[in-house]
């Protein structure tokens, strides 16, 4: 039987259901009010667990089968193992030789390290994923290949479909570089360090049974608690959860593209010539090349002006730590560490404090810290002429990768999209973009090699860059260049089946994305 949809605030034909549950249409920014009370896990009780706190058992097989692991259940994990994580596809491996199937696979994201999980979506064992999808598995489920439908959630969206108990995990593995017998655990410590395990305060709270892997323990108690083993059933303890220099790259490099240099030019002197760059200025950017450039420029600015900024936001990198430790930052607030100098950092600067995307991203809580900040570097795979915004397919129409904290960035006070004109000479700006995740009213300036566009709504910004002899340009102005040089790409072609929904950080559902038609 069809699925039924309906047209949403943005224009989008999306379903009334998925996977068999109701689901609310996109309403428009700020219009989508919740209702009643947030989920809660089972009650427990002291009287079923050690008196002595000793949660070890000798296996991950042993804790999955005492936390009564079934058919149709939902599986948690977190990301900041990043492509060296030993334990997800381990889960799988375990429930598939137990014979368990449909699960659902819940990670905070996943990498390429993740692509075995394609053999149990083809046994069975996994019904659907809902979370980010890329390479292999964002093409197998764009081929239609997935049994379920991908549900695709920003970071804090994922928070929020926790607590609201819009999904309710039956159990949550969480690997964490170091624990102790009780299950408190953090991410600094052992072989496997991450830094912080920013992702994971949801899951352990709200989840039916909670398992923690180290492949540290340490003596009672392990601190500072990052999780708190109140909240854990079970502690495994294995060889390794990580391969060390795939959990984080000592590597990050500045982009050397003359381009991508260029972009991050203009975008520290657009920030310094606008005013939205001054003292006391809060800001998060990503670790992509470009951004880590722009970090550069920024930091030098913020030096020769005498400037601090109140604190930064991470996913962190070196060059933030730098600004840190070098008094243009005052602190960091970190939910993920993306190279080994962060790592270090949070364990020794005081300053460098974890923070959770449960504080930080979640829509349905008593304010979010995204909106106290002054300037939020994001990229984008396609921008269209109304600035809305794309980061899970590109123009080929395939899942690339998944929404991560970018939808709930763009509830700064100021969004920057720096990107490329193009990409293998493929437009960037595009009438209409493919799949629409952000909604143009809350991203304010497009940054390309070949020149600025504000948004309109936004005149206070045209107004402060003129006369300043930026390459200020239109919208349309961009598309047309980059159309001229690469000219207009075909459009993919995309059958009726929806094979993922994307919500928004509300819980509503602002796009679909469909089979792709292979030619």
């Amino acid at each position: 039987m069809p699925t039924k949809t309906v047209i949403n605030a943005a224009g989008r034909s999306v379903p009334l259901e998925i996977n068999g549950q109701p689901v609310v249409p996109y309403k428009g920014v700020g219009k989508h009010k919740p209702e009643g009370r947030k989920y809660s896990p089972p009650i427990p009780t002291c009287s079923d667990y050690p008196e002595d706190g000793n949660k070890v058992v000798n296996s991950l097989e042993e804790a999955l089968r005492k936390c009564g692991i079934g058919d149709g259940m939902t599986i948690s994990t977190h990301h900041h193992l990043r492509d060296g994580d030993l334990v997800s596809n381990k889960v799988f491996e375990l429930a598939s030789a137990m014979g368990v199937k449909d699960l659902i696979w819940f990670p905070s994201a996943s990498f390429p390290c993740n692509d075995p999980v394609i053999n149990y979506l083809d046994n069975g064992t996994i019904n659907r994923i809902e979370g980010s999808m890329n390479g292999p598995l964002g093409r197998y489920v764009s081929e239609g290949r997935m049994k379920g439908t991908a549900v695709l959630r920003s970071h804090g969206g994922r928070v929020q479909a926790i607590q609201d108990g819009e999904v309710r995990i039956d159990i949550a593995v969480l690997a964490a570089p170091t624990a102790d017998s009780f299950g408190n655990a953090k991410g600094t410590g052992g072989t496997s360090a991450c830094g912080v395990l920013g992702y994971a305060k949801a899951d352990y709270m709200y989840a039916s049974k909670v398992v923690v892997v180290t492949d540290n323990l340490v003596d009672l108690p392990c601190v500072p608690m990052e999780i708190e083993g109140n909240y854990v059933d079970y502690v495994v303890v294995v060889d390794k959860i990580g391969i060390p220099e795939k959990i984080v790259s000592g590597t990050t490099q500045i982009t050397k593209s003359p381009d991508r240099l260029l972009i991050a030019e203009l975008t520290a002197s657009f920030l310094e010539k606008s005013g939205i760059l001054k003292d006391g200025v809060t800001i998060q950017a990503g670790a992509g090349g470009t951004s880590l450039a722009i970090a550069v420029f920024v930091h030098e600015i913020l030096k020769n002006k005498r400037w601090k900024s109140k604190f930064g936001f991470g996913g962190s990198t070196k060059y933030m730590v730098k600004m840190l430790e070098e008094g243009q930052m005052g602190f960091i607030l970190d939910a993920q560490a993306f190279d080994l100098d962060s790592v270090k950092s949070i364990e020794n600067n005081p300053n460098h404090v974890p923070y959770p995307v449960f504080n930080a991203y979640n829509y349905h809580s008593k304010g979010n810290l995204t909106s106290l900040m002054d300037i939020m570097i994001l990229g984008a795979t396609e921008v269209d002429l109304n600035f809305n915004g794309n980061v899970v397919t590109h123009s080929d129409g395939y899942l690339l990768h998944g929404i991560g904290g970018w939808q709930n960035c763009l509830h700064a006070r100021n969004v920057i999209l720096p990107i490329p004109l193009f990409r293998d000479r493929i437009p960037v700006i595009v009438d209409e973009v493919t799949t629409l995740c952000g909604p143009g009213e809350l991203i304010d300036v497009i940054i390309t090699e070949r020149g600025i566009a504000i948004n309109p709504l936004r005149q206070d910004l045209i107004e402060s860059v003129k006369g300043s002899g930026l390459p200020i340009k239109t919208i349309k102005e961009l598309k047309d260049e980059a159309e001229k040089i690469c000219g207009i790409p075909e459009k993919p072609q995309f059958e009726d089946e929806i094979v993922a929904a994307v919500k928004w950080v509300d819980g509503t559902v602002i796009d679909v994305v469909r089979k792709i038609k292979v030619r």
